[in-house]
């Protein structure tokens, strides 16, 4: 298989993760503070704005379903350290190319199991993490299986306390797939907050799309202040607004598991 971490020529140490011809992870190693892409730059703020506020002293467990360059680890280990994090990442050849050209720090807390997410999720006790983030692509799509009610029947048993899931996954209005996914979410957390671009949100493009769940009612005032400063900010919905958003739609199972819809064949 050829190489899948690429030096960035403008930035000298930083690499990109890459698949054909769409971008997965930006790493700088000397820079574990900067996140390049605008959804792991949100996912980072909800979880500055709920679980990251939490006493020093409280020891945080991080659960990441998809691993590639593993910026977003890098980013928590930076943030708050002491973190234990567990990177569920299935391609052994890309891990061993991420260990080799961008080692993570010694002492990260960072773990990494060469297993998918479903076998990673079965395998962790009840009630151990505080937060999981779903950002799994086979290719440019989501798996069907991680989507599924059995799959997030596993995330509500391995979560605790006032803990927060995300996932990331793409999709294109009508959001039919997204709005499967948000519906199996709203039946098993009390808040659901719902963000992307409003470009996407408007139906003018295919993008990312961000689906939390949580019992503790995350500082939605604050993420969307915080959004709102970046140079892509999201549109979110919360409250009534984020769990009217299914609109009926049924989640799917197992046995009918779907791939989210991909980008028409082009790298974005």
């Amino acid at each position: 298989m050829s190489d899948r971490v690429m030096p960035d020529r403008d930035t000298p140490g930083a690499f990109w993760v890459r698949f054909g011809p769409t971008s997965q992870s930006w790493v700088d190693p000397s820079r574990p503070d900067f996140l390049a892409f605008e959804y792991v730059q949100h996912i980072a703020m909800v979880m500055d704005h709920t679980v990251l506020s939490a006493p020093d002293e409280t020891r945080l467990r991080v659960v990441h379903i998809g691993g590639a360059g593993m910026s977003l680890p890098r980013w928590v280990a930076w943030r708050r350290p002491g973190t234990a994090q567990i990177v569920c990442e299935p391609d052994k050849e890309l891990t061993a190319e991420v260990r080799r050209k961008i080692p993570l720090p010694s002492r990260s807390g960072i773990k990494v199991r060469d297993v998918d997410g479903r076998a990673g999720l079965a395998a962790m006790p009840e009630q151990w993490a505080d937060v999981v983030i779903v950002d799994a692509f086979d290719g440019a799509t989501v798996p069907g299986e991680l989507a599924t009610e059995e799959a997030l029947d596993e995330l509500r048993r391995i979560v605790r306390g006032s803990a927060v899931v995300a996932f990331n996954v793409t999709d294109r209005a009508p959001f039919a797939w997204s709005k499967r996914l948000a519906g199996g979410v709203a039946a098993r957390w009390r808040n659901v907050l719902i963000g992307m671009e409003p470009v996407v949100a408007k139906g003018k493009r295919f993008g990312n799309l961000l689906l939390i769940g949580s019992d503790t009612r995350p500082d939605v005032a604050g993420i969307e202040r915080e959004s709102a400063r970046l140079t892509v900010g999201y549109r979110w919905m919360s409250g009534r607004e984020s769990r009217s958003w299914p609109g009926g739609a049924t989640p799917m199972r197992d046995d009918a598991a779907e791939a989210s819809p991909g980008p028409l064949g082009r790298g974005w």
